[in-house]
């Protein structure tokens, strides 16, 4: 019986020090890789999509982001930007973009965003991820 006793542990020790070493030896990089499309798609549905699509020429409650980096600020021809949008007198680069997600307000002051902006960077840079792979640049 002390034999069983001595042997077993090592029959289930070894499997999980295998686990834990290859964890262990796991590039720290990979915590730092981009998102994927699915997580981008996901961030942008959970914080975009009930107002915003990526399609052209479907405006919703905000406008699409179709072709979004690149385009001047409040330049769409069938959306009704607010006052101080279509007067922000910028083109949208990654950046600015990223900011206006986080906190609208500080870019374009009195943008219909308002009451509807404000994601964590994380977030904007999971959503700016998606956007870039829709094509949305």
């Amino acid at each position: 019986m002390q034999s069983r006793l001595q042997t077993s542990p090592s029959r289930w020790l070894h499997p999980i020090a295998g686990a834990l070493t290859l964890l262990l030896s796991a590039p720290s990089s990979l915590a730092q890789q981009p998102a994927n499309d699915e997580v981008a798609q996901q961030a942008f549905n959970n914080s975009c999509r009930t107002c915003h699509s990526v399609k052209e020429g479907d405006n919703r409650l905000g406008p699409n982001l179709s072709k979004i980096v690149g385009r001047k600020a409040g330049s769409l021809p069938d959306y009704n930007y607010s006052p101080s949008m279509k007067e922000a007198g910028f083109v949208w680069d990654q950046d600015k973009l990223t900011r206006f997600m986080v906190k609208p307000d500080e870019v374009v002051s009195g943008n219909k965003m308002q009451p509807y902006g404000g994601v964590s960077a994380e977030e904007a840079a999971k959503v700016l991820a998606y956007l870039q792979a829709a094509g949305a640049q």
